[in-house]
């Protein structure tokens, strides 16, 4: 593809307007003979005579006519496409994949989101929610510029940071008679709701159960800790769940109490190594690892 030098044709454009390489070198700062060159070195690059002069006027040839047709089109595509580059450069638009566990993306994240886009309204937010494995993995193959997840995590290519410990407590509907503390031998006398096997957080639980000796048998296993606090309003039995999930007040039908010995799960942010940080994407990193500096809610 043959290349044409922006700065010649802009020079040629304001030759053609003013109708003299006087006049243009005025114009663009520029002395006549920088002009003059300028304009040679176009025509010799196209191969035609772009400016000829009529009396003292410097007016197209055809083929000069034929480029000034395009020319404004050139420059009206070239301005939008530096503006364009420019709001990404500033972090203004583009955009940040952020990947999470679906208690954290529900009951962590939006406050912190929410301040994210009224800095940057024209940045494009998408956060994926999954277990720790699958988030981890599409971050390592980039799939995913940013990650909060439940450790343990690991990869070789990747930043992990710990931020916050969450505390599990049990959840019971408020008829059940639950201990003020309670105990893995204590629930394994319960009609048990747990997360679905697969992810981190419902290991730490059953490892909890195994530590205290405890057999676990759960009545029901589901996916989302939505359905688990549904199930358990609806009286189907108690849970474990992180304290995050609960909020003090959030549901006047449920009761929630201490587990013993005590439970948490420790969140880290991960990113690869070698990511480059554009503004968003670094305003949403810095506004992770301030979890680190306040409690959950």
């Amino acid at each position: 593809m043959q290349s044409l030098n922006l700065d010649y044709l802009k020079t040629f454009v304001t030759v053609i307007e003013h109708g003299s390489f006087s006049a243009a070198a005025e114009r663009l700062g520029l002395t006549q003979p920088a002009v003059s060159m300028q304009i040679r070195q176009l025509e010799k690059r196209l191969g035609t005579v772009l400016v000829e002069r009529v009396g003292r006027k410097a007016r197209p040839t055809t083929a000069g006519a034929e480029l000034l047709a395009h020319a404004e089109r050139i420059d009206a595509e070239v301005s939008s496409a530096v503006e364009a580059v420019a709001r990404h450069a500033s972090g203004a638009i583009g955009r940040v994949r952020l990947g999470t566990g679906a208690t954290a993306c529900i009951f962590l994240l939006p406050p912190l989101l929410g301040e994210l886009r009224r800095r940057y309204p024209g940045l494009e937010i998408t956060v994926t929610t999954g277990n720790t494995s699958e988030i981890v993995k599409a971050v390592e193959e980039n799939l995913i510029d940013i990650a909060l997840v439940t450790l343990p995590a690991s990869g070789r290519m990747l930043e992990i940071t710990p931020v916050m410990d969450d505390e599990f407590v049990a959840v019971a509907p408020r008829d059940m008679t639950l201990p003020d503390v309670v105990t893995a031998d204590s629930l394994s006398k319960l009609p048990l709701l747990l997360f679905e096997p697969g992810g981190n957080t419902r290991r730490i639980v059953d490892r909890w159960f195994a530590g205290n000796d405890v057999a676990l048998n759960p009545t029901m296993s589901l996916g989302s800790v939505e359905a688990i606090k549904a199930m358990v309003g609806a009286g189907l039995g108690c849970a474990i769940l992180p304290g995050m999930a609960v909020p003090p007040g959030e549901r006047p039908d449920l009761v929630t109490r201490s587990l013993s010995p005590r439970l948490h799960r420790e969140l880290a942010v991960v990113i690869r190594r070698d990511k480059r940080l554009h503004r968003g994407l670094k305003a949403l990193r810095d506004g992770l690892l301030g979890l680190a500096a306040s409690p959950p809610p």
